[in-house]
């Protein structure tokens, strides 16, 4: 049997098939980032710039996150991406951006680098949202048009990726 028949005998996942669960991908920097602040010393802003930049960067990330909750919620879709979606969010912050959520923890994730004043932690960063951004969203945006079509490349055509 050839590989092409063989896709064609298998059925279809309905998941986007992403690699790991966004959350692990961010703290799997934020951990790598905190052993290199170890290794090669702190950073050198002062805390009453640090924590309050901090702090307003992880409050702005949260509220990202639980407005993106909200709008799963309401629209009655799983949050998990290893469970089939059920419709395309496009309320609530999805007007603005169509992954709110990554956007969410990318902020925390750098509210607390900034926080902590241990701004080695900043350099993983880039390498996470390049791995969240290949490895999880093209997956989900792949899936989301093979099951929902012109909608969702509609939707695309209106929304930016990220902000």
């Amino acid at each position: 049997m050839s590989n092409q028949q063989a896709a064609l005998a298998a059925p279809e996942r309905d998941t986007a098939g992403v690699i790991a669960p966004p959350p692990l991908i961010y703290l799997f920097a934020l951990g790598i980032g905190f052993g290199l602040d170890v290794v090669i010393g702190t950073g050198s802003l002062p805390w009453t710039v640090a924590v309050p930049v901090g702090v307003a960067s992880i409050v702005a990330g949260f509220a990202l996150l639980a407005s993106f909750l909200e709008a799963f919620r309401h629209a009655q879709t799983p949050v998990d991406p290893y469970t089939p979606t059920e419709t395309i969010v496009t309320d609530g912050p999805y007007r603005l951006t169509r992954n709110p959520a990554y956007l969410g923890m990318a902020l925390v994730y750098a509210g607390i680098a900034i926080a902590s004043n241990a701004l080695w932690v900043i350099i993983p960063l880039p390498v996470a949202l390049a791995v969240i951004d290949r490895g999880v969203i093209a997956r989900e945006e792949r899936y989301l048009e093979r099951k929902f079509g012109t909608p969702y490349t509609e939707y695309k055509r209106r929304v930016r990726r990220w902000i």
